[in-house]
This record gives structure tokens, sequence and C-alpha cells, in this order.
């Protein structure tokens, strides 16, 4: 069965860091491309990165460019996304997802 579950989230404070965590059942992560989507309050959803298979490329966002990564564990299987320099308007709900399968998400929170 294919499966993502998401896990990292958080309240972090503006300018801090957090890391997101995506573990992947039923398929390798390296078959596929995937991104890591958010869902936010009045802003609807949009992907904030992306990992291209087979060649690893790499695209963001322009709001998280340079703030974020996107990176793949191949052993653990899993996809991950380094968050520097938070902002308030990173606030929301983050999703991995494969193309035709997406996990619960976790809710990520920047506040003072």
């Amino acid at each position: 069965q294919v499966q993502l579950v998401e896990s990292g989230g958080g309240t972090v404070r503006p300018g801090g860091s957090l890391t997101l965590y995506c573990a992947a059942s039923g398929f390798a992560v390296s078959d596929y491309s995937i991104t890591w989507d958010r869902r936010a309050p009045g802003d609807g959803e949009g992907t904030m990165a992306s990992m291209i298979t087979p060649n690893r490329y790499t695209r963001y966002a322009d709001s998280v460019k340079g703030r974020f990564t996107i990176s793949r564990d191949n052993a653990k299987n899993m996809i991950l996304l380094q968050m520097n320099n938070v902002k308030p308007e990173d606030t929301g709900v983050y999703f991995c997802n494969q193309g035709t399968t997406w996990g619960q998400g976790t809710e990520v929170t920047v506040s003072t």
C-alpha cells in the first residue's frame, strides 16, 4: 500500500528553523518526483519545493527560494524539507505529494 506520513511540524519563531520529514512506504522515493505542498488559510494550496526524478533536480517557489531545501534519503525512503529563516507567511499545513498519493500533512506555525 502506497503511503506518505509527514512529521516534524510545530511552532517556531520567525527567523528560526524546522525540518519536515516525509516517510514513504509501498514505493521507492527514488522512483518518483515528489513535492512539498502547503495549504494556508486564505492562501489556497501551492507547491513550495519539488524534487524531480531521476536527476534530483530541485525547484522552489519564489517565496521560499534560498530558505528552504528539499532533499532525499534513499536509505530511509524519506523526503525532507529543511526550512530556515522562516517567516509568518510560511505558516500552514505541509503535505508531501507523490502525484497520486499524499499524506495527512504536518502543521507549521511561525509566530512570536
